[in-house]
């Protein structure tokens, strides 16, 4: 078998291994190399497996992936994610679902120093569920709300899937994490907007709280301020050019331990912790990167990218049924697949698709990247709700009765964003 069906079996063969559970790296390596060794003969194979690890992880710009890891890591073990917790209940947690509402709103706001949607979820459902049970709160709305305000932890920056994206396509990482910034905020509302649902059809899944003082508010708030410098610095430093990606990076990993240090929970235990954690899944990281760029230049070889941006356009189809096909596509992929790899496995030909069809590129980032947040909460394999099973315990049948809300908030987000493109593309058309 050769040219573009070689391409397809390649595909139809690493979603076979994944399925088996066969480590995403090995998957994409192993057919990667043995594709292409029999599509282009074994010869030249010894050069490839020589040159792709190495050129998969060279750049200079990959520095940013191991400083944001580090950065939402030492921010996690310095406690920011309880006091954030703390300080936006005692704001809203006085209203229907206000808990809930306070679980979305933290966690966007954790979010922005943590990057990762496993390390968001899994963080703030040790802090919040706890206290949605003890005030009567149903399992449902609590852990549903727990899974969905993770992903958002993809979408605010600094968020790993944008620095990845853009390494791949050689789009502007700095524009790709401003882009997420007004969509994340939406997701947030909608999330919101979606709890209020809940609770005004049933009561009883989130009762009302008492409502906190002022001066409650105030203690509530003292240890909030250092995320919001934090945040700022990072994200406002990129904005106005002070620094690039991987410069703000060091800046939010260096901020986030000196918090962490003077807050005093910074100790000798939790610290080889955090540092073990940054280097493991780093290397995790780093290893897909390694098998998906070998895969790459399998697919690269078959031809399988330029004939399918040549079979749609002889198609005759509109470029948004292309675009409608393609989030349906990715949102079956999110729920049976790792979010990262259907990113590797899948940009690099759909890209070229895209561009060629006129779709602004960091807008489709945008588009993206909310799609994997609904794979994120989505059965059999949303990674989210497998995260809040083993953090909490609650079985995932009640996690999945109430993640439906959730799951209608962000296709409604999709066709926000399709609709006024300007949300994701506004902020990084002022950097110039």
């Amino acid at each position: 078998m050769t040219g573009p069906l070689a391409g397809v079996a390649g595909f139809a063969a690493v979603l076979i291994l994944i399925a088996a559970r066969v480590p995403v790296a090995v998957s994409m390596g192993v057919v990667g190399t043995l594709g292409y060794g029999l599509v282009n003969g074994w010869a030249t194979l010894g050069f490839v497996l020589g040159r792709s690890p190495f050129e998969s992880i060279f750049p200079v710009s990959l520095s940013v992936l191991p400083l944001f890891i580090m950065m939402g890591v030492f921010a996690a073990h310095g406690g920011l994610s309880k006091s954030l917790y703390g300080f936006v209940a005692s704001l809203i947690g006085h209203f229907r679902g206000g808990l809930a509402l306070a679980t979305v709103g933290a966690s966007a706001i954790f979010g922005a120093v943590c990057g990762s949607a496993i390390a968001t979820a899994a963080t703030m459902g040790r802090v919040a569920m706890p206290e949605m049970r003890r005030a009567g709160y149903d399992d449902r709305l609590s852990s549903a709300s727990v899974a969905a305000g993770g992903t958002l932890g993809v979408m605010i920056p600094p968020s790993i899937l944008f620095v990845i994206y853009g390494l791949m396509t050689e789009q502007s990482i700095g524009k790709l994490l401003a882009a997420g910034i007004l969509p994340g905020i939406l997701g947030t509302l909608l999330y919101m907007g979606a709890v209020s649902w809940a609770t005004a059809r049933d009561p009883k899944l989130g009762p009302a709280g008492p409502r906190s003082g002022w001066a409650a508010r105030v203690r509530a708030g003292k240890d909030v301020w250092q995320v919001v410098i934090l945040f700022g610095v990072v994200l406002g430093g990129m904005y106005f050019g002070l620094f690039s990606p991987t410069e703000a990076a060091a800046v939010g990993a260096f901020g986030a331990v000196v918090l962490a240090w003077a807050g005093g929970k910074l100790k000798r235990e939790n610290a080889t912790e955090a540092v073990i954690e940054t280097a493991m899944t780093t290397g995790m990281i780093f290893t897909i990167l390694i098998g998906a760029g070998i895969f790459n230049y399998f697919i690269d070889s078959t031809g399988l990218t330029d004939a399918l941006v040549k079979w749609v356009g002889d198609m005759g189809y509109s470029r948004w049924t292309v675009m409608l096909l393609l989030m349906v596509m990715y949102i079956i992929l999110g729920a049976l697949m790792d979010e990262l790899a259907m990113m590797l496995l899948t940009v690099g030909p759909v890209f070229k698709l895209i561009t060629a069809l006129g779709f602004d590129p960091i807008w489709f980032g945008v588009m993206f990247v909310t799609v994997c947040e609904i794979g994120m909460i989505v059965p059999p394999v949303g990674i989210n709700l497998f995260v809040i099973q083993g953090v909490t315990g609650v079985p995932l049948q009640t996690i999945v009765r109430g993640i439906t809300p959730f799951v209608v908030a962000d296709c409604f987000r999709l066709l926000i964003l399709a609709l006024v493109p300007a949300i994701a593309t506004w902020l990084p058309g002022r950097m110039g």
